[in-house]
């Protein structure tokens, strides 16, 4: 049974490192496609300023010789911008805003740009690059292409469209009451926070609750207007989805325990509870492989020679002292004594050798 809790422990594992390591891809795969569109967006940017600029100076050098340039194929498109430039690119999500404090139906505050100082509402919100579209604020004339015209039955070349507008640009308004008097005010600093309040299934406000940062007013969300649908003759009633129709029972399961390994894979390598039989047999594996490796399974003659080897171990522990040295048999004892003894016998002493050659 261990190796089967090991194995689980072990896919579990593999698959959260695979994982991770999706994760970790799709990440990357995120981070180079938001650079490349903002090079993109930037490159665009910067070829309409410039070729704006050579007309410009190309009409003040030439004066009546310029060309016309609303002419042609570019006659009732001249000077209208690409309709890519309507969608700025993604923010990477470690440099996006924790909370998003606008939502449509905000009145706003232009602070910078060609319509700074202007009071308009805000008509949608951009969470993906922290832009809003403020209703007549920021418009240009658009392209418009085959496939919008064919959609929406544009009849012109030409769309005037409200651009984005980033969030740093703007600033909330909203009506305070001080007595009786009711006065506009732009909040230069706001916040989210407590309390986070459960909005209908319908609506696209946030949870949180805004504040204006330092006298800790709470700024009101926009009201929204409840979407009428009009129930059609396949639609399903709110009283048919509330009607009980299923009362679960303490008595009988949900559903025959027979189908529950069609329901979940039976032989799944991330499955931890497991039926008693299973547990039970692989219990018994386990006795039997111990009981197996306990067992010398030799021949005649394999028994002989681990008999054998056996006797030797045990003699040669026989041999030894409480130390562990070997002890020498009285032969060789008698050996190393005479060779010990030959030896000092025919080898001259130094304060002989002196004497015979002083004299």
């Amino acid at each position: 049974m261990q190796k089967v809790i090991q194995r689980t422990a072990s896919a579990r594992k593999q698959a959260q490192k695979k994982l991770f390591r999706a994760k970790k891809q799709e990440a990357l795969v995120d981070r180079k496609d938001t650079i490349r569109t903002r090079k993109d967006y930037n490159r665009a940017l910067i070829d309409n300023l410039k070729a704006a600029r050579t007309a410009r100076w190309e009409d003040w050098q030439k004066g009546e010789l310029a060309p016309k340039r609303d002419s042609g194929l570019a006659a009732t498109t001249y000077g209208a911008l690409d309709p890519a430039l309507m969608h700025a690119p993604r923010l990477p999500q470690h440099r996006r805003r924790k909370h998003i404090l606008f939502a449509p139906g905000d009145r706003v505050c232009i602070i910078r740009g060609r319509d700074q100082g202007k009071i308009e509402e805000v008509t949608q919100v951009n969470e993906d690059n922290e832009t809003l579209l403020i209703k007549n604020i920021n418009e240009a004339d658009i392209t418009a292409p085959e496939w919008a015209k064919a959609s929406y039955g544009i009849k012109t070349d030409v769309v005037t469209q409200p651009l984005p507008v980033p969030m740093d640009d703007v600033r909330l308004v909203f009506a305070m009451t001080d007595g009786a008097n009711t006065k506009d005010y732009i909040v230069q600093h706001a916040y989210a926070g407590k309390p986070y309040l459960e909005q209908p299934s319908w609506s696209k406000l946030p949870k949180f609750t805004r504040y204006v940062s330092g006298l800790n007013v709470a700024i009101p969300w926009p009201i929204e207007e409840e979407p009428n649908h009009e129930e059609g003759q396949y639609d399903t009633t709110r009283m048919e989805v509330e009607e009980n129709t299923w009362v679960p029972s303490l008595d009988n399961p949900p559903f025959p325990s027979t189908i529950m390994d069609e329901l979940r894979n039976k032989y799944s390598r991330f499955r931890t509870r497991h039926d008693e039989e299973y547990v039970r047999e692989k219990i018994m594996d386990e006795y039997r492989q111990e009981y197996l490796a306990s067992q010398a399974l030799l021949t005649p003659a394999g028994e002989l020679k681990k008999m054998k080897v056996e006797q030797s171990i045990q003699a040669r522990k026989a041999r030894m002292d409480e130390d562990g040295n070997m002890i020498m048999d009285p032969e060789t004892t008698n050996f190393i004594e005479r060779f010990l003894s030959q030896n000092v016998a025919s080898k001259p002493s130094k304060g002989a050798g002196k004497a015979k050659q002083t004299a």
